[in-house]
C-alpha cells in the first residue's frame, strides 16, 4: 500500500526548532515586559507613600493559581507550569520589595525546604529556625519578612498561635500550596505570617486562637466537618486547651456551638489571621471544592 503522507503535511526538524526558539524569544521578552510594568508599579506605590513591608499579596497570587489550574492543558505536567509560574512570581515580588522567608524546621529541614523553594523559589533568602516562635518573632523584628510554620500539630504541643493573639503581631494571611493535590512535590501544608497586610488579606477561611476549658476527645470529633483544629495543651489543667480554629468565615459562633455541644467551655478566643479557601484537585485534576475570588 503506498504511503500517502508528503513532506507538504509534515513538518521538518529545523521547522519545528525554529517555532520554538521564536516562542522562548517571545517569552522571554513577555518576561521582560511584566519586568517594565513592575517597575512602573513600584514608582507608583513610591509616590502613593507606599513603600515599605511586604509585596506578597496572597489573594491575587491565590486567584492567579486558580485560574492556571483551570486553563492547563497538553503534556506539561502542572507540577512543572505550576513552579514556572511560583518563580516568575515570587522573584517579581521580591524585586518589588526584597524579603526573606523564615521558616520552622520541626517537622523537618527536607519537607519545609522544598516548600519555601518551591513556592518562592532560590532568589528569596532562606532562614531557618528550630521552633515555631522563632520563626513569628523574627517575622515581628523584620519589615516585610514572610514566615513559614507547619499547618499540622507540632511534637511538644506548643500552642504557637498564641504568639499571634496581639493586635500589632503577625498574622497568618495564607496557606500554602494554593492548590493542593495528593502527588504535589510541596504537599506539607503550611501557614505563611507576616505583617497584618490589610490590602491584601482574603478571609475566606478564619483563624482563631481559642482557649477552652473541659476539653474531652470527643469535641474534635464531633467539630469534624466544621473546619479544621490545631491543638496543644493551654496549662498544666488536664482538660485545658488551646486551639487554633479554622473556619469558614462567618461560621466561629457555629464552631463555638459545636464544641460547647460536646461540652467543651470556651474561655477565651482572638482573631489571628485568614486565607483563601483551600482549592483541592483530585486524581482526575478536577477541582474538588473552591471559593470564588
Amino acid at each position: 500500500m503506498k504511503d500517502m503522507t508528503t513532506n507538504a503535511t509534515i513538518p521538518d526538524l529545523p521547522q519545528l526548532r525554529a517555532e520554538i526558539d521564536r516562542i522562548d524569544e517571545a517569552m522571554h521578552r513577555l518576561l521582560m515586559e511584566r519586568g517594565e510594568i513592575i517597575d512602573r508599579l513600584v514608582e507608583v506605590k513610591r509616590h502613593q507613600g507606599g513603600e515599605g513591608g511586604s509585596a506578597f499579596r496572597p489573594a491575587r497570587e491565590a486567584a492567579m493559581m486558580r485560574r492556571l489550574v483551570d486553563r492547563h492543558r497538553g503534556l506539561l505536567p502542572l507540577d512543572t507550569v505550576e513552579s514556572i509560574w511560583r518563580v516568575i512570581i515570587s522573584t517579581f515580588t521580591y524585586v518589588q520589595a526584597p524579603y526573606a522567608v523564615h521558616a520552622d524546621l520541626s517537622v523537618g529541614e527536607a519537607p519545609m525546604r522544598d516548600s519555601a523553594r518551591f513556592h518562592f523559589g532560590f532568589t528569596t533568602p532562606f532562614m531557618p529556625h528550630i521552633g515555631p516562635r522563632a520563626v513569628v518573632e523574627a517575622v515581628a523584628a523584620s519589615t516585610g519578612d514572610l514566615g513559614l510554620l507547619p499547618a499540622v500539630t507540632l511534637p511538644g504541643g506548643d500552642p504557637w498561635w498564641t504568639a499571634l493573639e496581639a493586635e500589632a503581631a503577625p498574622k497568618i494571611i495564607a496557606r500554602l500550596p494554593f492548590v493542593e493535590r495528593a502527588d504535589h512535590p510541596a504537599a506539607l501544608p503550611v501557614f505563611v505570617v507576616s505583617h497584618p497586610i490589610a490590602d491584601a488579606a482574603v478571609t475566606e477561611i478564619e483563624l482563631w486562637s481559642v482557649r477552652v476549658s473541659g476539653w474531652v476527645p470527643q469535641a474534635a470529633a464531633a467539630f469534624a466537618g466544621h473546619g479544621e483544629l490545631l491543638a496543644a495543651p493551654a496549662d498544666p489543667a488536664p482538660d485545658a486547651v488551646a486551639l487554633l480554629m479554622s473556619v469558614p468565615t462567618g461560621g466561629r459562633d457555629a464552631a463555638f456551638g459545636v464544641l460547647s455541644g460536646a461540652g467543651a467551655c470556651v474561655d477565651a478566643f482572638h482573631f489571628v489571621g485568614g486565607h483563601a479557601a483551600p482549592y483541592r484537585l483530585g486524581a482526575d485534576g478536577r477541582a474538588r471544592s473552591a471559593s470564588t475570588s
